[in-house]
């Protein structure tokens, strides 16, 4: 399964090799001056064959360049694309897939509501599931995790639209201070998820996907336990042989079920939103401190635009000591990254040197030691602060001791 959407890949270029060819023969046969008896044309060998020459090859030009003109091509929306990474079509609706088809359908507003949620995150998501030849239903994991809440986060401690727990996300390398959760920045955690996803199929269980989604839900410990039991009752150990924890049991039927209505959503009675096939945002690096609502103003945008794109922030202050890198809105990339590179002309909410801070309204020095990950004697005591309840918006603290 892991290399099936690879495999189609090739087919999909080898019949649109096919399907050029083809074009190319019809637009030359329609358009070309029609050929002499027997087929041939002629071989030109006397005078004004250079010229005949000339002239053919002006009007191969025109053909071509009509062809290219002509194929055009609509860009996809984000769910035309990911129904044609859709590798799990062939499983059959059981009766663990269809109780979870009524359950969606009969609450249709609830699905739009979700996928609505997801807009800004879909396509970048299913570009990534692609790009890794992994089925397209791995897109909508956060569906069934998060109801593609970037924020969420469970009794258990488990954060962001993956849901995954802190002792995970560290081994998966997301980093967590008093700054900033990677568990809940959506791309950091997207590929961090896909990684363990992906390690996990390997590593256990034959490349089989499912087992591996089961193994993220409860664990592969438990889910090895449940496949060895499976397999003594004389069964393969496929994911459906499986007796697992009743959340576990209903994660791949879920995940089945709503891509069953995301292909078909007029049978279901669901409306999607429409939503590009395009990332919905762009990276755009930060090398010095800055507030995020200085980076909003200079991308043209809102800073709660900014604020949910950039759900890892745990403060409105962005520091590349915890990420090097901000969410914008695609469009607005390119004007807050002139922006940034001409930042000494540009009053901003942070100073030159990565190694200030400026007090913006409502901070405390115990904040922003936590930002920082230095203690607040420290702080006090290279800012030459005596009392830390005077701080005042705008004041420009030194992080350091130099």
């Amino acid at each position: 399964m892991t290399f099936h959407t690879t495999r189609r890949r090739l087919l999909g270029a080898a019949s649109s090799l096919a399907l050029l060819g083809s074009l190319m023969a019809g637009a030359y046969t329609s358009q070309a001056s029609p050929l002499p008896p027997g087929g041939a044309l002629p071989y030109n060998s006397g005078p004004g064959s250079t010229a005949a020459a000339q002239g053919g090859a002006a009007a191969h030009q025109h053909l071509t360049t009509h062809f290219w003109d002509a194929l055009e091509l609509e860009p996809q929306d984000a769910w035309t694309s990911l129904r044609g990474d859709f590798q799990w079509n062939d499983v059959a609706v059981n009766a663990r897939v269809q109780e979870w088809i009524d359950y969606y359908q009969k609450s249709p507003h609830n699905v739009a509501e979700i996928t609505e949620r997801a807009r800004p995150w879909l396509a970048w998501i299913t570009q990534q599931v692609e790009s890794r030849g992994l089925p397209g239903e791995i897109a909508l994991i956060p569906f069934v995790e998060s109801s593609f809440d970037p924020k969420a986060r469970s009794h258990f401690g488990a954060a962001g639209l993956w849901q995954i727990m802190p002792r995970t996300g560290d081994a998966l390398g997301l980093k967590r201070n008093g700054a900033w959760d990677g568990r809940n920045d959506v791309v950091a955690s997207t590929r961090a998820a896909l990684d363990y996803i992906e390690m996990q199929a390997d590593q256990w269980y034959e490349g089989d996907l499912m087992l591996s989604l089961a193994a993220y839900n409860a664990g592969a410990g438990t889910v090895n336990n449940a496949r060895r039991a499976a397999q003594a009752r004389g069964l393969a150990g496929d994911y459906w042989d499986l007796n697992l924890p009743a959340e576990t049991m209903a994660y791949v039927p879920k995940l089945i079920a709503i891509s069953r209505i995301i292909d078909s959503p007029e049978r279901y009675g669901v409306t999607l939103p429409d939503i590009s096939g395009s990332a919905a945002f762009a990276k755009v690096s930060v090398t010095a401190p800055i507030s995020l609502s200085k980076a909003a103003a200079l991308a043209g945008v809102t800073t709660s635009e900014l604020a949910e794109l950039n759900p890892g922030l745990k403060s409105r202050n962005v520091n590349p000591r915890h990420t090097r890198q901000i969410l914008v809105p695609a469009e607005s990339a390119a004007t807050l990254r002139s922006a940034l590179t001409n930042i000494n002309d540009v009053q901003v909410a942070s100073a030159d040197s990565a190694d200030t801070h400026v007090v913006e309204s409502g901070e405390t020095l115990t904040r922003i030691a936590m930002l920082y990950s230095v203690s607040p004697r420290d702080l006090a005591q290279w800012n030459g602060i005596d009392n830390p309840q005077a701080l005042q918006p705008g004041q420009q603290l030194t992080l350091s001791g130099r």
